[in-house]
């Protein structure tokens, strides 16, 4: 069954510009050390910063909670299959929010052009 969804879209240059004027602290405000190492490693950094800051968007809508005292940015954390899908583990208050709410899943979905990224969040019970 269906718990909630939730959808994000952002400007890649705004995340950008961020970035340059704030870094390393923006990134380690909002990303967990795996996310920062692989965004890193991509021609476009900011593209990738991007998309994984709408995930959390996202999940936090279609969990209801927004980002608040209950659910923060590194309590979800997006990670990459092997054949390069992306899945969201939550970890801190995150995990508990999930378990409180007798989650099975949350399936998440990152598209992104030369401007935007989105996602979209699906959380299951």
């Amino acid at each position: 069954m269906i718990f909630g969804t939730g959808l994000d879209i952002i400007e890649i240059e705004r995340i950008k510009n961020s970035i340059e004027k704030y870094s390393p602290k923006f990134e380690q405000r909002i990303f967990t050390s795996s996310e920062i190492s692989y965004c890193q490693t991509k021609g476009n950094p900011a593209k990738h910063f991007a998309a994984r800051f709408a995930v959390k968007e996202a999940v936090s809508k279609c969990l209801g909670t927004g980002i608040t005292g209950l659910l923060g940015f590194k309590d979800m954390e997006v990670i990459n299959e092997e054949t390069g899908k992306p899945v969201l583990k939550m970890i801190g208050k995150g995990e508990k929010l999930f378990q409180k709410l007798k989650l099975k899943t949350i399936h998440i979905s990152i598209s992104h052009d030369r401007t935007h990224a989105i996602a979209h969040a699906i959380a299951e019970q």
